[in-house]
């Protein structure tokens, strides 16, 4: 997730990936201002993940021998968290070199403000029946250093994205090919789910401007085409009543199955 105040349309910052200082992230601004309480943004999509990934489990169609993948983790523990039940190990892929220390630091007991996540979805019996997610989570995630545009393809059973694709360029290619990265990096009918800040123009962590690209449903639609393996469900999440900051209009959930599309 994105924070900062809003940026004049002459400061908003436009360049490729490559050209931002990634390694300069400043994560304990970014866990302080977004993941210190539960917002009600967050709380409609841990309960939409965790309702999807537990119906699956339920109908047979996933088990709890899983290998789960996690794009751009940064200071965000909760995408993984609702994998943990069903995984046996899970990737952490993460780009920025702070956002790496941070996430080694939290994986062997992750803090109190965390149970907040946990307790949401452990409201459903297939989370809530992993009596130890400190020691789940210490066990079976580790966090690999690398970038989103390479990751293998077609080496996992599930995976999660959350507000990444679209935060880290201003370019629309780039965008696409990085949204379609994690998607082929999912095995053929692998559960997935993504989300995105709706029309972001981009965002300041503590004081380092970072780009985005403004997309909607509609555009997000576009993107997955031709990479699920049935039609993918893609709700628009209105705006908390204390929005993190301006320049953006909402959150973006895709959920369904990767049909493992290599690129061509």
């Amino acid at each position: 997730m994105l924070m900062g105040n809003p940026l004049p349309t002459q400061e908003r910052p436009h360049g490729s990936n490559s050209e931002f200082p990634w390694d300069d992230f400043d994560s304990r601004f970014y866990y302080d201002h977004n993941y210190r309480d539960l917002r009600q943004d967050d709380q409609k999509i841990v309960e939409s993940v965790r309702d999807f990934f537990s119906e699956l489990h339920e109908n047979g169609e996933i088990d709890g021998r899983l290998q789960g993948l996690d794009v751009g983790s940064g200071a965000n523990l909760y995408p993984t968290f609702t994998m943990l039940p069903l995984c046996r190990s899970i990737t952490m892929w993460e780009y920025a070199a702070s956002n790496v220390e941070w996430l080694e630091r939290q994986i062997p007991r992750f803090g109190p403000s965390w149970d907040s996540f946990w307790g949401l979805l452990a409201d459903d019996p297939l989370y809530g029946a992993l009596e130890d997610p400190r020691q789940a989570l210490a066990d079976r995630a580790s966090v690999t250093h690398d970038s989103i545009f390479n990751l293998p393809t077609q080496q996992w059973d599930i995976g999660t994205m959350f507000f990444v694709a679209e935060s880290l360029t201003s370019e629309v290619d780039e965008f696409h090919t990085a949204t379609r990265s994690f998607l082929q990096a999912l095995r053929p009918g692998a559960p997935f789910a993504a989300a995105f800040m709706e029309n972001s123009t981009g965002y300041l962590v503590g004081d380092r401007r970072f780009p985005a690209v403004a997309v909607s449903t509609d555009d997000i639609a576009e993107c997955l085409d031709g990479y699920c393996s049935d039609s993918p469900l893609i709700t628009r999440i209105e705006l908390d009543d204390k929005p993190l900051r301006d320049g953006y209009s909402g959150m973006i959930l895709a959920i369904g199955k990767s049909n493992g599309r290599k690129a061509i």
